[in-house]
């Protein structure tokens, strides 16, 4: 199901009241082999930066980062397991047995639906925050957090692993075939019977109900700030920069979720024989590849995320960003300088011992 699309010509032979479509594969390869090489390699770069500063730089830790921690450790995941899956999409055929195929296929629900419903709860999170500060103050602790991440995960799981073991990995008639496929090629017999009842559970778990939680959750902290108790709290620069992480959010959700979930419920619909024709099957097969690609760019836009819901990360950025600016000036401001002028001070002993002291200025705890 991960990359079960072919395009499909238009054109049906009809023999007694049986129609067939013609397919064609020669479009959603060098797609995804493309997309997800690109998406390889800036979500390792900001994945890696993303671990970096939840590891070695952010002293602080709220509810919010334990939310982003188990974000990124999810799509670091995903990110890994993309190689294997340009090289099948260069070479068409599998080459990586059918473990590793399970594993990779599990591994792309469980970032798209975990990506899903940890960001919901950030949402979650903000909304009590803001709505309801008071009351919310004893359910927005660390340890809640931790118990909806395992909560989540959970959810996830019991969802992408029977997607990704539990079936077959190619269909009957390709059994025969000397190629490997992952994931591709499922017969409409499998739809009914195994897959159509996934997409109903992911669908509905993973994406109606997360979508629907993070729509309320956005109209109501924009209602509580339209009030001008809030605005006077809070002052206007508070509130902009609230009004900007939410569209930032629902942008990423929209965009990277959206296309996909929705089209694949009338995916899910052609191939269980629901919806009939060859046009259907055109359309939704023609969107799906493009649908997929957008889809896993999430791992990309989560670091985004991470920037703009949080400032204690936005506050450690700048900070690191100061000392690398102060030390390079303190470096020009040594070329350009006569060793004659400070006898006494050793050019290499003056950057170190400087450096030293504006990083220990700029690394008080946030």
């Amino acid at each position: 199901m991960y990359s079960t699309i072919q395009t499909y010509n238009i054109s049906q032979s009809v023999n007694h009241n049986h129609v067939n479509c013609n397919k064609s594969d020669d479009f959603k390869y060098p797609l995804y082999s493309s997309v997800f090489s690109l998406v390889f390699l800036v979500g390792l770069f900001f994945n890696m930066v993303a671990v970096y500063i939840f590891a070695c730089t952010l002293k602080l830790r709220n509810e919010t980062t334990t939310y982003m921690i188990n974000l990124v450790v999810s799509d670091s995941l995903f990110v890994l397991s993309l190689p294997f899956r340009i090289v099948y999409f260069i070479k068409r055929e599998w080459l990586f047995g059918s473990v590793l195929c399970k594993i990779s296929v599990a591994l792309f629900y469980t970032n798209m639906y975990g990506s899903i419903l940890f960001l919901t709860c950030i949402s979650v999170d903000r909304f009590l925050a803001i709505v309801h500060p008071f009351r919310s103050q004893t359910i927005r602790t660390k340890r809640n957090a931790r118990l909806a991440c395992l909560t989540v995960w959970v959810m996830v799981l019991s969802g992408s692993v029977p997607t990704g073991f539990l079936l077959d990995t190619t269909s009957p008639t390709n059994a025969n075939s000397s190629s490997n496929f992952c994931f591709e090629n499922y017969s409409k017999k499998q739809w009914k019977a195994e897959l159509s009842k996934v997409v109903v559970f992911i669908e509905t778990v993973g994406f109606i109900i997360p979508l629907m939680v993070n729509v309320f959750c956005s109209v109501m902290v924009l209602r509580t700030l339209r009030k001008p108790q809030t605005i006077s709290r809070g002052g206007n620069l508070k509130k902009a920069k609230i009004l900007r992480m939410i569209i930032v959010h629902l942008l990423i959700f929209c965009f990277c979720f959206i296309p996909y979930n929705i089209n694949l419920i009338f995916y899910a619909l052609v191939r269980s024989n629901v919806l009939k024709g060859c046009y259907a099957e055109y359309v939704v097969r023609t969107i799906y590849p493009i649908a997929l690609c957008i889809a896993v760019t999430n791992c990309c836009f989560d670091p985004v995320i991470y920037y703009f819901t949080s400032e204690t990360i936005q506050s450690s950025i700048k900070r690191k960003s100061t000392v690398w600016h102060n030390g390079v000036k303190l470096f020009d401001r040594l070329q350009t300088e006569s060793p004659q002028s400070s006898p006494n001070i050793t050019p290499k002993s003056l950057p170190l011992r400087t450096l030293r002291s504006t990083k220990f200025d700029s690394e008080s705890t946030v």
